[in-house]
């Protein structure tokens, strides 16, 4: 199955990029996704990101469909 990763903020910056696909094995979650995007992604830490489904808060074990959207968003801070 094939999914849209779309990545913000350090994530981006440290990807080069913020959009890509990938094909996951499915049964897939966000977590399988993860894992996936950080084997393909050197240099890529996703502890303590947020992660959304079609533009809704998602955890780890939450499942993905064939065409989903699946946001990275790292902890933002300011001052």
């Amino acid at each position: 199955m094939q999914v849209h990763v779309m990545l913000f903020a350090n994530l981006k910056q440290r990807a080069g990029r913020g959009e890509l696909s990938l094909e996951l094995t499915e049964p897939a979650t966000v977590r399988s996704a993860a894992t996936a995007l950080t084997d393909r992604l050197d240099g890529i830490d996703l502890k303590g990101v947020m992660c959304a489904v079609n533009e809704r808060f998602a955890d780890p074990a939450t499942p993905l469909s064939e065409g989903d959207t699946v946001a990275f968003l790292p902890p933002v801070s300011g001052g």
